[in-house]
Order: C-alpha cells, then sequence, then structure tokens
C-alpha cells in the first residue's frame, strides 16, 4: 500500500468514526455491563460419581455428552485413580444463570442442570446458595430454579422480535470459571438453527439469536443483553471444532424463554402447542417439481396429522405456509419460534399459498394429545405400582435372564391397561428393562419425546409362562 492509499484509508476511518459519534452510535458499553453483572450467577450441579466409583475413577466434571454438542468435541484428560480416602468426592458442572425475580427465580440452560443431585449458586457479591429445580424442558433447553433469597437483582426483561441484525449485544456469564465476565458483539442473525448448519439431528426446537460475542464453557445459562441493560436472550451454544469460541454463538430469544418459565412456573412443565404437520423449507428444485410460481419461500407441507389442528382449520398437503400472524415464514426456525410462543387453545393466523392462488386461515392450536386441556408434570407414580428385579430363582425357572415384577398394584395407569400384580416385564418399548431405574428411564424418556402418542408398548409373561402383551396409554 503506497502513503497516499494509508492517509486515503485513515481518513475515510476517522470519519467512519466521527459520523458514528455524530449519529449517536452507542460507543460505550460500561452502563449495560453494570445493570447486568448482578443478575446473573455462577451454577455449580453436583454429582454424586457412583459409576466412577464402582469402575476405581472418577471423571472430568467437562466429559457430559452435552458438551460435545454445545461446545465441540472435548480434549479428554486421562481419569484419576479413586482415592480411597475419598470416597465422598463429587464431580461438578458450570454454568450460569440469570435472576427474573427479587425473590429468587433463575433461569438457566437445561443441560447446566440436568441430572443434577445438588444445586449450587453463586451471585456476583460472593453469597452462595442451595438452589432447587422448579420445572426443565429439555426441547427448547430451558430450565427454571430457585433460591431462597430476597432483594435480588433483577435483569429487566426485552423483547427479542424488537431486536436488528447489526445491533451491539452483551453477552455476561462465567465462562471457564471466570465470574462476572463481559464480552461484547453485534446480533449476526436470527432465527437460526444449528442442526441447520452442522448438518446434525436437531435437538429440540431451534430459533436461535446469533452474535459474534464470544461465548465458551461455562457461559452457559447466562445473559444475551441490548446497550439499553434489557435481556434478550439466554446464551446456549456455540459453533465450534475445537470446543471454544470459534466466531459465532447463539442464544435462545426471550420470546420463547418468557413463556416456557411462565408455564413452568406455573404449571411445572411446558405447555406445548402443536399444528399437526410435517413440512420442510421451500427450495427451487421443489418448487419446479410442484409447479409453485406465486412464492419463492416458505414451508411445503408434507403431511397434515389426522384429527389436528392444521386439518380442522382446512390445511392440506402441498400447502406453503408464508406467514403466521404476519411473520414472514422463510425458514424451520421461523415456524418452531412462532408456535413455541403459544399454548394450546391460542389462535394463531397462517397465511399459505394453495394452487398458487394466496388463502389465511384461523388456526386453533392444540396439544401433543390433540386437545387443548392442560398438560401435567411427568410423574412415575401415575403408573400405579413399584417393580422389584426377579429373583435368581425365578430367573432360572422361567429361563430367563433379565426382567422386573410388577409388585403393589393400585389405581394407575398399569391397571387400566389390564397389567396384573405379579406381571414380569421383559421389554419396553423393546428395550429390556431389569429393575425399577430401568422402566423409569424409559418412561421418562417416552415422556420427554416430541412423539404425538406416548405410550408404552410393553411384553412379559405372568409367574405361570404364559406370555402378554400390553399397550399403556401415558396421555394425560
Amino acid at each position: 500500500m503506497n502513503q497516499v492509499s494509508r492517509f486515503a484509508t485513515l481518513a475515510i476511518g476517522l470519519s467512519f468514526v466521527v459520523t458514528a459519534c455524530a449519529s449517536g452510535v452507542p460507543t460505550d458499553f460500561t452502563k449495560a455491563a453494570e445493570s447486568t453483572v448482578n443478575g446473573v450467577v455462577s451454577i455449580k450441579s453436583y454429582v454424586t460419581t457412583r459409576s466412577s466409583q464402582q469402575q476405581g475413577y472418577y471423571t472430568d466434571p467437562f466429559s457430559d455428552p452435552f458438551f460435545d454438542f454445545f461446545f465441540g468435541p472435548q480434549q479428554r484428560r486421562q481419569p484419576t485413580p479413586r482415592q480411597q480416602e475419598k470416597p465422598q468426592q463429587r464431580q461438578t458442572g458450570l454454568g450460569s444463570g440469570v435472576i427474573l425475580s427479587s425473590d429468587g427465580y433463575i433461569v438457566t440452560n437445561n443441560h447446566v442442570i440436568d441430572g443434577a443431585e445438588e444445586l449450587e449458586v453463586t451471585l456476583n457479591d460472593n453469597r452462595t446458595f442451595n438452589a432447587t429445580v422448579v420445572g426443565a424442558d429439555p426441547t427448547t433447553d430451558v430450565a427454571l430454579i430457585k433460591i431462597d433469597a430476597d432483594d435480588l437483582h433483577v435483569i429487566p426483561m426485552g423483547d427479542s422480535e424488537d431486536v436488528k441484525v447489526g445491533e451491539w449485544v452483551l453477552a455476561v456469564g462465567n465462562p471457564f470459571g471466570f465470574t462476572s465476565t463481559v464480552t461484547a458483539g453485534i446480533v449476526s442473525a436470527k432465527g437460526r438453527s444449528i442442526s441447520s448448519l452442522t448438518g446434525s439431528a436437531s435437538h429440540g426446537i431451534e430459533s436461535f439469536i446469533q452474535t459474534d460475542a464470544a461465548v465458551n464453557p461455562g457461559n452457559s445459562g447466562g445473559a444475551l443483553v441490548t446497550l439499553n441493560g434489557e435481556l434478550i436472550g439466554i446464551n446456549t451454544a456455540i459453533y465450534s471444532q475445537t470446543g471454544n469460541y470459534a466466531g459465532y454463538s447463539f442464544a435462545i430469544p426471550t420470546s420463547i424463554v418468557k413463556k416456557v418459565v411462565a408455564d413452568l412456573k406455573e404449571y411445572g412443565t411446558v405447555q406445548r402447542a402443536v399444528m399437526g404437520i410435517s413440512f420442510g423449507e421451500l427450495t427451487q428444485k421443489l418448487a419446479k417439481e410442484e409447479g409453485i410460481t406465486a412464492t419463492n419461500y416458505g414451508l411445503y407441507i408434507g403431511s397434515v396429522e389426522d384429527r389436528s389442528a392444521a386439518m380442522e382449520a382446512g390445511l392440506k398437503k402441498g400447502d406453503v405456509i408464508i406467514a403466521i400472524d404476519d411473520v414472514p415464514m422463510r425458514n424451520t426456525a421461523n415456524l418452531q419460534e412462532a408456535v413455541a410462543k403459544k399454548r394450546p387453545g391460542d389462535t394463531i393466523t397462517v397465511n399459505y399459498i394453495r394452487d398458487n392462488k394466496e388463502y389465511s386461515t384461523k388456526v386453533t392450536l392444540r396439544n401433543s394429545s390433540g386437545t387443548t386441556s392442560i398438560t401435567r408434570p411427568d410423574d412415575f407414580t401415575a403408573l400405579g405400582c413399584a417393580f422389584k428385579s426377579l429373583s435368581d430363582e425365578t430367573k432360572e425357572q422361567l429361563q430367563l435372564t433379565t426382567g422386573v415384577q410388577v409388585s403393589g398394584l393400585k389405581d394407575g395407569k398399569f391397571k387400566d391397561a389390564g397389567i396384573k400384580d405379579g406381571f414380569i416385564i421383559l421389554t419396553i418399548n423393546d428395550v429390556r428393562v431389569n429393575s425399577q431405574d430401568d422402566v423409569e428411564k424409559v418412561y421418562k424418556a417416552i415422556m420427554k419425546s416430541n412423539a404425538t402418542d406416548k405410550a408404552m408398548f410393553i411384553v412379559g409373561l405372568y409367574p405361570t409362562g404364559r406370555k402378554a402383551y400390553y399397550a399403556v396409554d401415558l396421555a394425560n
């Protein structure tokens, strides 16, 4: 570069700074930082290392598979031989949380608290509290916890829908355990899906705010705020091949967080609305194959479920949804966010293309069971029985290697399905079971799934050797 070019470039740069300052573009982040650091907490999760002790090792606290998804493949540390003199040693996870109310409600990520036996919350002033889980939603990766405290600093809730691409934002959290860390960036995109970028399977509802504010392990559950100090997102993930920040981070928008938190607080579980359709983004190839010329974007309906909200509203296979409540539907994330903000019973306005003509219809959303009733929290005791492992004598007599026996049967879902006391369960949904813990794991997996029909398909036999099959409806 010659001398004239250097001066020209410098002049342009100085001109940009002067223009930016003159036009009122904020350049001071201190106000937003000062008003938010006291509203972000550090969360440590503790889990007794039972399996590690049995094997004679303690594990790396960052070896959880969730870290691979949210922070990329990790470099594993070699396991440390168990110290016999410290059997009480526990492994920890680390994350962040955002104070939502002065009386101690805190929002964080589900993957921060998932499976924890104990949660320790540390405020910015170094006060420490034990926390209880109010509720959690793996589908959105949002969790609500509570500490027994008063007069806490609250970050005001903003509206993520008002945030514009290119707007300055701050990420506040505890990366690598460095408390009260603030990083700055801009909103790079909205309505972003991680699975669409990585080619991996979807991990639930994905409609993230993408930023270039530096986020690292430990930031999960922390705050994404505007320069006015308003919360617009909960930092959740980064796009990285190393496990550390590599240019892009993702936050759950408050448009989803507010609704999920309100549901968890009021009902203990999320009231999730569904339209009852399968769909994909309209591509040029698909538009050409189907002769669609009236739009070059939208969500193509591949099928409509029976007795669904979409069927009731008159939507059909081949329709292209172009807007919901006047918000354009350009990708999967747009529709996920639009519906995730609603509850069963809410009505949305859907604009769609059929035969290259635009139509509009009202859709009253339903829950996964096809109704608009309130969904109650998962309760394993609703099965109405206990389970005991088989004795060696019973296994030998019936020539079994695994199985678990129903005992203490009372009113509940098993009795309603016709199961009798003493029935021996061999498999549930093709999964072999050998203990009550196995049954509970299968139950929780079914209840956490997005399947429309939640049921246990059980194969087993009675002590007489008679084989039997049962379908247990788990719908609330």
